[in-house]
Formats: structure tokens, sequence, C-alpha cells
């Protein structure tokens, strides 16, 4: 992977130049190159969504009703149909019978799409997102140098 920083020059209209120090100064970045790093960055993401077959690694966080009669059952069950993408889950207990879960996951991003969308359809989920990173997490377990293992 090649290390370091490489300099690039944009031209901007002056409104959108006035715009992006508005920018860097309401979210706090210390210099324009920081956040047009950070939204070229999110763009790229983007781009590797649609293409479907990146490897990425992300969050699926959902919001939900566990009253649901079948819900939790219906949740475990998906997350089981693809324990391959999913790495781990952490429920939060809110208030009024009401759970946030997160879930991390890693795969083909067409795969975690289909992933959240199945969570996310469930009846009794409030809301949920899926947020996906081109970052990779390391092997949990290293692979086993000799296949006859």
């Amino acid at each position: 992977m090649e290390k370091g920083v490489k300099r690039i020059s944009i031209s901007l209209p002056a409104a959108v130049y006035r715009e992006l120090d508005n920018l860097v100064k309401a979210r706090g970045f210390t210099n324009r190159s920081q956040a047009v790093a950070e939204m070229i960055n999110a763009s790229l993401i983007e781009h590797y969504k649609q293409r479907g077959s990146e490897m990425m690694a992300g969050t699926i966080t959902l919001f939900y009703d566990e009253s649901k009669p079948g819900l939790l059952q219906q949740l475990a069950s998906i997350e089981r149909e693809h324990i391959n993408e999913v790495i781990s889950s952490q429920h939060i207990l809110l208030e009024q019978n009401h759970t946030m879960e997160v879930i991390l996951v890693q795969g083909p991003a067409r795969r975690l799409k289909l992933i959240a969308d199945k969570l996310i359809t469930c009846k009794g989920v409030k809301s949920g997102r899926l947020v996906m990173m081109s970052m990779l997490m390391p092997p949990i377990h290293p692979l086993p140098s000799d296949a006859k293992r």
C-alpha cells in the first residue's frame, strides 16, 4: 500500500469555495484538504457500494419493538442465515420495549445491502440503516499455512 500524501490542485467557483470554508468551520475540519479528502472518501465508498462486488465492512443499526411477536426470532434467523457476513451484534435496551441493535458486518457490498434490507423490513423494526466502509477488518483467525490441516 502506498504511503504518504499526494497533492492535487482544484479550481472552484467562488460560491462553492465560500461554502467549503463554511463546511470546514462548521464540522471542525483542520483545513480544506481534510474536508475534501473526507468528501472524496465518502464518494468512493458510495461508488464501491454501487458496484456491489467490493468487499466492505460496516454496521447495520436497527431500532425495533421487541414486544412484536416473533420479531426477535426472525432477526436472529436472518443473522444466522448470513453467519459468514455477520461478525457480531450488540443490543442496547431502550425504554418501552424498544431495542437498538448494532450489527457488525463484512462482505461484498451487494450482500451487505441485501442483509440490511431483510432486517430493516421485518415487521416491528422502526428504522434501520446500513453504513459501509471500504476498509476491512483483519481476519479473526489466521488461515492455516498448510491446507492439509
